[in-house]
């Protein structure tokens, strides 16, 4: 640390929008520039960091430093123990000590839930579904029937865990014949679904979700994928049936993957890039259909000149006799 000891450290904000007594941080390099215009008292900045006028710790990992301390200055409201009594627990679920089950949470039978759960309203957790310990399900989460869900599994408002996958056969007369979705959704320990994301069972098997994954608002997860330790799937990602994202990948917002492929341990897919095929590890790739990211900017770079070439060839061509 650089700087005051003493210094008074009244709350936290971004680097643009701080003022004296706030703390921020600078982890992307984007806006290493606003180190010369931020009002902030202190700067969480990364070891090898240039020398600045404000106050300044350092550490490997200035994002992660300024997480912790966000923690010091806000506390979440603290949900009550107990059972409201609008709730609805079957007589044969079983529920761990110091539950928080919220208005109008509907718990069915053969119910197995660990300890410290927290239900907000309106939960719904279907037949023979079984949770581990510090399970937290916000308002209007569903969790269908069967589903297995590890321990500190987190799922924000409107997730829904096990709807049906999207299964359906063509008949002779032209309509379809929904296939039943027999399978179940596996989350392991450590997860969290982003609000309104959802996740399908599988026709037989199971879709499956590994440690430590975090999954974005609105994700789309179809029947019968598995998504790695690890990886970060942002908003609006889709995962069309029997996807396998391997560990540590990250797919940016709006990527779509085809279905029925692999995407290896530690890719990178940016953002509204499509996937057709499967992708070998440690690949970085952009764009429709997805291709390396070199190549992709490249080009990229090509596109906006189209016109300009385009004119040229027709030059050309008139140069040329014979030519039409």
């Amino acid at each position: 640390m650089r700087g005051d000891g003493d210094l008074e450290i009244r709350g936290l904000a971004g680097i643009e929008d701080a003022q004296w007594g706030d703390l921020t941080f600078i982890s992307n390099p984007k806006y290493v520039s606003k180190i010369k215009t931020t009002m902030a008292s202190a700067v969480i900045v990364s070891t090898d960091f240039q020398d600045i006028p404000a106050a300044t710790l350092r550490t490997s990992n200035p994002y992660l430093a300024f997480g912790h301390a966000v923690e010091l200055f806000y506390k979440a409201p603290v949900p009550l123990s107990g059972v409201d009594p609008s709730a609805r627990i079957s007589a044969t679920a079983r529920i761990g000590a110091n539950a928080s089950i919220g208005p109008y949470v509907v718990v069915e039978d053969e119910v197995e839930i660990g300890d410290n759960c927290v239900l907000y309203p309106f939960v719904h957790i279907c037949q023979g579904v079984r949770i581990g310990d510090n399970f937290k399900a916000y308002a209007h989460v569903s969790v269908r029937e069967f589903c297995r869900i590890g321990n500190n599994v987190i799922l924000q408002d409107g997730a829904k865990i096990g709807t049906d996958g999207y299964g359906y056969a063509k008949q002779e007369d032209g309509s379809y014949y929904k296939i039943v979705q027999s399978g179940i959704v596996v989350i392991e320990d450590d997860v969290e679904f982003g609000a309104n994301a959802t996740i399908d069972r599988a026709t037989i098997g199971e879709t499956r979700v590994r440690r430590g994954a975090k999954i974005d608002n609105l994700v789309q997860i179809g029947h019968a994928s598995q998504v790695g330790e690890n990886s970060l799937l942002c908003a609006q990602v889709g995962l069309a049936g029997s996807t396998k994202v391997g560990r540590n990948v990250i797919l940016a917002g709006q990527v779509g993957a085809a279905g029925h492929l692999e995407i290896g341990d530690g890719t990178i897919v940016t953002a509204q890039s499509g996937v057709p095929n499967s992708i070998e590890p440690g690949k970085l790739f952009s764009g429709y259909p997805a291709i390396e990211n070199k190549i992709w900017l490249k080009s990229s770079a090509l596109f906006k000149r189209l016109p300009e070439l385009l004119k040229r060839i027709e030059a050309l061509e008139k140069r040329i006799p014979g030519s039409s």
